[in-house]
């Protein structure tokens, strides 16, 4: 089992619950488990502690920890500040490649919601995301922010069949995908700071029990030019 797999395994037990939050776990037991070294295991580990996934503790080992609401409100100011501004320079810079896959995935999310199936949309939507942020350039923050989604995935919720559908999630991508096809850099960074604001809004008072809209959401720097 190579690093990444190794990394792959780790996040999705803890995104699963495999690994509940709370728990504590030695390197040397997960390493055990999954048929490895400690070194590939502890490596991974400081990956998905950089994400807020886990935390080491001194002579104890490594903790999972618990998403929590104002996790969920960080990890979305997060994502209009560094998301927003990098729509707009992916859109000034992206090349017909990079164009036809994100118009493959819109096709595969639309048939997805079609189907109704949720979690094959949502492969989509992350791809979609992530393609978007390698076309600005910067890999490592595509990295980064693809791991901001992990900390909405342990959570285990989602807006979709309850604050909204699935075709409802689509047609925000939609707009970003309009935008960055016709070359309106602002416009795609708009049509992006909406989706995530809206996604925020939605989901955050989904998890506090509020009605939609009921809620206010401070999310600080809300990614406007």
């Amino acid at each position: 089992m190579v690093n990444a797999q190794v990394l792959d395994a780790l996040r999705a037990a803890v995104i699963t619950g495999e690994l509940q939050p709370g728990t504590l776990h030695s390197v040397q037991t997960l390493a055990t488990q999954l048929g490895v070294s400690r070194t590939p295991v502890r490596e991974a580990l400081i990956k998905l502690g950089q994400q807020g996934m886990v935390r080491f503790e001194r002579n104890r080992g490594v903790r999972v920890l618990q998403t929590t609401l104002h996790d969920l409100e960080e990890v979305f100011a997060l994502r209009l500040l560094l998301e927003v501004p990098a729509t707009r320079r992916a859109c000034r810079q992206i090349d017909e490649p990079g164009r036809r896959e994100l118009r493959k995935l819109y096709q595969a999310m639309e048939k997805a919601a079609r189907a109704d199936d949720e979690y094959r949309m949502w492969e989509h939507d992350r791809r979609f995301h992530l393609v978007l942020l390698q076309a600005s350039g910067n890999l490592r923050l595509a990295e980064y922010v693809d791991g901001l989604r992990d900390m909405v995935l342990r959570r285990g919720v989602s807006t979709a069949g309850l604050s909204r559908s699935l075709d409802d999630i689509v047609t925000e991508h939609r707009a970003v995908l309009d935008r960055i096809e016709s070359g309106d850099a602002d416009g795609a960074a708009e049509a992006m700071r909406a989706h995530l604001l809206h996604t925020a809004e939605l989901l955050i008072a989904q998890e506090a029990g509020a009605p939609p809209g009921s809620v206010d959401v401070d999310l600080g720097w809300t990614g406007r030019p």
